[in-house]
């Protein structure tokens, strides 16, 4: 679902992941139709950035037994 966000609302995809400063600087860029396409591909990568850390933590935080 984050996915879709991050295509069709880019800006809103950082709210989501807890990074609003992002979130305004991305929702500034994509106010230009120009800046639409950026927008969005810097929002799936910022969301493969976040999937991975989450990966990362749980792996390291929940691998002791």
């Amino acid at each position: 679902m984050r996915l879709v966000i991050a295509i069709f609302l880019p800006f809103l995809l950082f709210f989501t992941i807890g990074k609003p400063i992002a979130g305004i600087i991305c929702l500034i860029l994509q106010l230009t139709v120009i800046g639409w396409v950026p927008a969005a591909i810097w929002a799936v990568y910022a969301l493969s950035q976040y999937n991975t850390d989450k990966k990362i933590e749980e792996a390291t935080s929940g691998g002791g037994s």
